[in-house]
């Protein structure tokens, strides 16, 4: 790397030091410039600042840094506002773009004296540059896993087109997925059916990825899939059924999935609701995926891995939005050579929390479809439905093959507006946007308040009970407990009869706020809402547990059984005065069992280390997550992570209607919707053209 630097070493320390001061940097982003200078003296200070830059864009969620990037805008590597009034601050920019220029100026190159801390890609140095990407070496090597994991799950993707039975194939996609009704709207046009594409590409694929908005059929399409996949093993072999496994990156989504699925199951066809054989190995348990490898306490571990593969031949993973790179690579790697791959997935939604956009980057080219000619004919020929030659591509990937979009949202109707704002702000269209606001749709509503203050947050938030064919909120689980308490003395069903009915009217209904800390994120709004809750004397707040308060897990506890983003409601619960042998009234926090069996668990509340009450709950935290009605409440001021795919997420977690409240700022949306996430990375960057056959 022959620059002529511009600063020192020195120099560059005491400028990270001072970045992390002010919180541009973190601790650990320090620490790691530290140590790697201490094993290498000669570490020069353009290195020393892209390191410290590169460790700090993985907690922003980039899995790698972007050097050409950074020089086009620093500031915004920092996520800080450029203040030109600032001499220090400039300054500090104008040492970083110098450094990065000398060392662009020189095409990236790494000297000699540098080989120990970086290079590209072989050997084992901290570092690994890949054009102007530099990547931790772990981060570096879970995208090259990935990459050669899937790329080989399509080399060995087995065609149907060729099989002896493709006439009884075509038969069995037809039953499974007869021609679904129609809104008038999509009556009076010409209807592609994609959940039957989606099943036959995937019927041949040891790998395929299903993507599609809110209401596309996704779980009905993988349920009708495995019908067939396992229908077609029973066929072969009446005692060997396929192994699957049903997945998701959170328990919220997995027990959400589990319900879809069991509902899916039950609209089976008739020829499999017959076939009790059939039915009996079509599962509809869901896991985390951390269980499913076998998470190891206090480590990255898990028990399986390449030398210990799961025992499986199909897996599906719903929420793929939510999958770090890291779980992905894990995934891939404790997989079996022969078993299916099959991902659902929002690629709208937002990415993970931890560093990667897995999805987003695997179907960056779905909307276009990139069908070669050749996977239209087979398409064409096994389904029978036409596919739109603008999706047709002679040059496709074989990425591109494995992919299928679902486009036909049957949630959201003709008059929705929740699915037209879904739709406009997805494609950033502030004219439309505009335009739904002004029509009277019976499912959004939208709200510019001053401030909290305001008496209408209250009426959006608590409802009128017991006004009827209204939005629900907060105050209707909390009438169920007022109203409807069994006495100390009823036996245990009555309380959990209680518990599961406060449970499910509690789901329908969620506040979503955009950030964590302030009066307009989780913390600020929790206590807001309390207060007012107390002032109608619903919740009486003695201490931090009390009746009432719904709490939400915050990391996964394996003894207990919870998972990070499970909800639970403090209530009242009889339990046992040993020094007098009588029942008294204490308090227990009621979940419902994520098993399928809906029954409830009681845990006391001094064994729940990890939780937080959750009147208010991020974006962030309720992907997998959908309720009756949804309240939105955007702060007044922009802040980086308000984003568009922010508040698609948000906005599509209301399923009947969406209540919109901006606080002081009624164009805050339309900043938010003109700013879309840019995660650094290199999966599939180089668009790999390896051959197969489709």
């Amino acid at each position: 790397m022959r620059t002529q630097p511009t600063i020192t070493q020195q120099q560059a320390l005491t400028l990270l030091e001072n970045w992390a001061t002010q919180g541009l940097l973190r601790e650990l982003d320090l620490a790691l410039v530290r140590f790697l200078q201490a094993e290498v003296p000669a570490m020069e200070p353009a290195l020393m600042l892209a390191t410290a830059l590169t460790s700090y864009q993985l907690g922003q969620g980039h899995v790698c840094l972007d050097l050409q990037q950074v020089l086009g805008n620093p500031a915004a590597t920092l996520t800080l506002s450029l203040d030109k009034n600032n001499p220090t601050l400039m300054a500090d920019v104008q040492y970083l773009k110098e450094q990065l220029a000398a060392w662009q100026a020189a095409d990236w190159h790494i000297a000699p004296q540098q080989a120990k801390l970086i290079n590209h890609g072989a050997g084992n140095t901290p570092l690994v540059l890949v054009k102007q990407r530099l990547y931790l070496r772990r981060y570096w090597r879970y995208e090259r896993q990935i990459e050669t994991a899937i790329q080989q799950r399509l080399l060995s993707s087995q065609q149907l087109l060729d099989h002896p039975s493709a006439a009884e194939f075509r038969e069995k996609l037809d039953a499974l997925f007869p021609p679904a009704p129609l809104t008038t709207q999509q009556a009076n046009t010409t209807t592609t059916d994609w959940q039957k594409i989606a099943g036959a590409l995937a019927a041949h694929s040891n790998f395929s990825l299903i993507t599609g908005g809110p209401g596309t059929g996704k779980t009905t399409t993988v349920v009708r899939l495995l019908a067939l996949l396992q229908s077609n093993a029973l066929a072969e072999n009446p005692t060997r059924p396929l192994t699957i496994r049903l997945a998701a990156p959170t328990g919220k989504a997995a027990a959400r999935l589990q319900e879809a699925i069991t509902g899916a199951i039950d609209k089976l066809p008739a020829f499999v609701q017959a076939n009790s054989l059939l039915q009996a190995h079509i599962p509809n348990t869901v896991t985390t995926l951390h269980r499913l490898l076998g998470a190891r306490p206090n480590t990255r571990l898990f028990r399986h891995h390449a030398r210990n593969p799961l025992l499986l031949d199909v897996l599906v993973i719903d929420e793929g939005s939510m999958i770090d790179l890291e779980m992905m690579a894990s995934v891939l790697l404790a997989l079996p050579t022969h078993a299916r791959l099959i991902i659902l997935g929002d690629k709208d939604q937002l990415a993970s929390v931890e560093a990667g956009s897995v999805l987003g980057a695997l179907c960056q080219r779905a909307h276009q479809g990139h069908f070669l000619p050749e996977t239209i004919r087979w398409i064409e020929a096994t389904t029978g439905e036409h596919i739109d030659p603008a999706l047709q591509d002679a040059n496709g990937l074989p990425l591109d093959q494995h992919i299928v979009m679902l486009r036909t949202s049957r949630r959201f109707t003709d008059d929705s507006g929740i699915g037209q704002l879904a739709q406009a702000v997805n494609s950033g269209d502030l004219q439309t946007m505009a335009a739904i606001w002004q029509q009277d749709f019976h499912d959004l509503y939208r709200y510019d308040l001053p401030d909290l203050t305001d008496k209408r947050l209250q009426t959006i938030l608590f409802g009128q009970m017991p006004q009827q064919n209204r939005p629900p909120g907060i105050i209707d689980y909390l009438h169920i407990i007022k109203t409807a308490h069994p006495p100390l003395e009823a036996d245990k069903a009555a309380f959990d009869a209680w518990a599961q009915q406060i449970l499910q009217t509690h789901s329908h209904f969620q506040l979503l706020c955009v950030l964590r800390d302030g009066p307009f994120g989780v913390s600020g709004l929790n206590h807001h809402i309390e207060t007012l809750l107390a002032n109608q004397q619903m919740i009486q707040p003695d201490g931090i547990w009390y009746e009432g308060r719904p709490i939400l897990i915050t990391r996964n506890d394996y003894a207990l059984g919870l998972m990070n983003g499970d909800i639970g409601i403090t209530l009242s619960y009889p339990t046992h005065n040993q020094a007098t042998n009588t029942l008294e009234w204490g308090l227990r926090v009621a979940f419902i069992r994520e098993d399928g069996s809906d029954t409830i668990r009681w845990i006391a509340p001094s064994r729940l280390q990890n939780s937080e009450t959750v009147f208010a709950l991020t974006i962030h935290k309720s992907q997998g997550s959908e309720f009756e009605h949804c309240a939105l409440l955007l702060p007044s001021e922009p802040n980086p992570i308000l984003t568009r795919e922010l508040i698609y997420t948000g906005i599509t977690r209301g399923k009947r209607w969406l209540s919109l409240i901006c606080i002081n700022n009624h164009n805050i949306i339309n900043q938010a919707v003109t700013r879309t996430v840019q995660r650094s990375g290199g999966l599939f960057a180089e668009n790999s053209h390896i051959t197969t056959d489709c």
